[in-house]
């Protein structure tokens, strides 16, 4: 449609053209009769038609060449461009537009995949851009095959480094049907402090939603391991999804903060085959129920656990001494646990001091995971 219109302005740059170029020759013809007769005329009225007829010809050459090479194409409207679109059928057998749609033959049947199968195609859709890096989100199966919500964290050098796999760190959450970022907004301050001063290396945040079926998930979790939020699904959509290192205690750590550090006390210490380190922040913990943990945990690895708290949270630290005294006095694989203890941190505010320990987590699993390669 566009380009037939460019025909209407083509042939009236054309006719004008020609009318002036004709004007201009004569009036040309009559400058040179008149200095025949040695008589004066104005040049102006021909140089005046001159120009007009050039600006025509001008006009008239750009008009055919866009003719020519459908330069205007893109001006296409939005309507038409949908027009001529395939039409796309959903499950209801109607177009996108809301038009009928043409079905040239019928789908096939739908056959059921397995639950990691599905998650392998999880879509995880940009949600901001905390800390320089960048923050996805999808709604993966969970252990119950119902979908849950998983947000992941990439850090600025995920971006800069297009080749480079990168180690993953789970962080773990307190409360059903939330996860740990949501709980701890400033989570990744404390992660970008410690990439820009150097103090750790980059890996990526991975987040799940918190089950459902308890007020407290992590209050369980030393009895029934499988409670937390993390399984082969899981794994299978971030390693679909993300440049990561293989999924083991090599490149797998994991990270609780308050509410969700029992949790992740409990993931390293059940399953040190799975983790190979995790940092447990300003934590309550059931010291009895977390050894016991560890003590049925599979031989052959020992667990790399960091118990961290503020220098003002005398709780916290009693606690966290409290589980290193029952740890190293547990029986198998519990007693081989290798538990530090940080309580240097001191700072103003509540919320600077959660930062600096996340910091320090971050710093911690950084050493103890494999670098990005």
């Amino acid at each position: 449609m566009v380009r037939s219109l460019l025909v209407i302005p083509l042939l009236m740059a054309a006719l004008g053209g020609i009318w002036l170029a004709r004007g201009a020759l004569q009036r040309w013809r009559d400058l040179r009769a008149a200095a025949t007769y040695e008589l004066a005329g104005e040049r102006w009225p021909m140089l005046v038609r001159a120009a007009g007829a050039m600006i025509c010809g001008v006009c008239v050459t750009a008009l055919t060449l866009l003719t020519a090479l459908g330069a205007f194409g893109g001006l296409t409207p939005r309507s038409q461009e949908s027009d001529r679109a395939e039409p796309v059928v959903d499950a209801a057998g109607t177009g996108q537009g809301g038009g009928p749609a043409v079905r040239q033959q019928p789908a096939p049947p739908v056959v059921a995949e397995p639950a990691a199968a599905s998650a392998a195609v999880s879509h995880f859709d940009g949600v901001g851009q905390p800390g320089g890096g960048e923050l996805l989100q999808s709604a993966v199966p969970g252990p119950d095959g119902q979908p849950r919500t998983v947000r992941v964290w990439l850090p600025p050098q995920y971006a800069k480094e297009p080749n480079a796999r990168f180690p993953v760190v789970v962080m773990q959450a307190a409360t059903p049907r939330k996860t740990a970022d949501a709980e701890v907004p400033d989570v990744f301050e404390g992660l970008t402090a410690a990439l820009q001063t150097g103090r750790a290396r980059p890996f990526i945040l991975v987040a799940p939603e918190a089950p459902n079926g308890t007020a407290h998930p992590c209050d369980l979790v030393a009895a029934a391991p499988a409670a937390v939020a993390d399984d082969e699904t899981l794994r299978a959509a971030i390693a679909a999804s993300f440049r990561i290192l293989a999924p083991g205690p090599a490149s797998w750590g994991t990270l609780g903060v308050e509410g969700g550090a029992p949790c992740a006390a409990a993931a390293v210490l059940s399953r040190p085959d799975l983790y190979g380190a995790a940092a447990a922040v300003s934590g309550r913990y059931d010291a009895a129920a977390l050894t016991q943990a560890g003590a049925e945990a599979p031989a052959g690895s020992a667990a790399k656990l960091l118990l961290a708290a503020a220098k003002a949270d005398t709780a916290g630290l009693d606690a966290a001494r409290k589980l290193q005294a029952a740890l190293t006095a547990g029986a198998g694989p519990a007693a081989k646990a290798e538990v530090k203890i940080s309580d240097n941190v001191q700072d103003y505010t509540p919320d600077r001091e959660r930062m600096r320990l996340v910091r320090q987590a971050a710093q911690y699993l950084a050493d103890a995971l494999a670098k990005a390669s």
